[in-house]
């Protein structure tokens, strides 16, 4: 007991080795899986591409594929229009296929183990702004900027200060939610590791499965969010 206790000590939490890049510290393991996640997404479309039958004949990853962007599209569409701001399908959908193959990244056997990239709050927030700063972008060219404007600055002007503290919390929760259900992840693993060997397989089968629901719910929320931001930014414009 008291070894255990010692060694549940020893983990370091939010720690990772970096290098760096143009003067930028980097955490390399962030990197390195991010890379991977990316890797494995770009590999699938080409795979995908590839194996387009000239008979029309879908195989089962074209089904997978189109079934996620059909899903993606049925909620732009349900929610401002696809012609209002097309693009957003393909985002969305990018999206959810990165995030969840990078929550997913960390039980691919390797001998430096991989980390899922989003347990870094580096990674989120990247993401986060992303999508925000594309979001007000796209209100202020479909709407104006004056237009756009009056969306936070319009009747009651007693909101006016709330609406800012949204746009604020916007980035933090979207970023926080992801980062954070993966990060406890990462962590209940390392502490399930310390449990004895001969016990070890099954709370690690467990836990891990539960781990990769949880990643794909994460990744399908996020998602789901850039949707709904688009649509409060773009909504009326149709």
């Amino acid at each position: 007991m008291m070894r255990a206790l010692v060694l549940a000590g020893d983990i370091t939490v939010g720690e990772h080795p970096r290098f760096t890049l143009f003067g930028l510290g980097m955490n390399r393991d962030t990197v390195i899986s991010t890379i991977v996640a990316g890797g494995v997404l770009i590999a699938l479309g080409l795979v995908m591409r590839a194996q387009i039958s000239p008979a029309g004949v879908p195989g089962k990853l074209q089904l997978v594929f189109e079934s996620l962007v059909d899903y993606m599209q049925g909620l732009v569409e349900d929610s401002f229009g696809v012609k209002v701001a097309p693009f957003v399908v393909p985002l969305a959908t990018t999206l959810f296929g990165f995030i969840l193959i990078a929550n997913w990244v960390e039980i691919i056997p390797t001998q430096d183990r991989l980390i899922s990239p989003t347990s870094d709050i580096n990674l989120t927030a990247a993401m986060a702004v992303l999508v925000l700063v594309w979001v007000h972008i796209t209100g202020i060219q479909k709407k104006g900027l004056l237009g756009y404007a009056k969306s936070f600055t319009g009747a009651p002007r007693w909101l006016i200060p709330f609406r800012g503290i949204e746009e604020v919390a916007k980035p933090l929760s979207l970023a926080l939610r992801l980062f954070g259900n993966l990060f406890a992840g990462g962590l209940m693993i390392q502490l399930i590791a310390l449990m004895p060997s001969f016990v070890l397989w099954l709370p690690t089968v467990v836990w891990k499965l539960f781990d990769m629901f949880i990643g794909g719910i994460q990744a399908l929320i996020f998602a789901l969010l850039t949707i709904v931001y688009f649509s409060f930014a773009v909504g009326d414009a149709h």
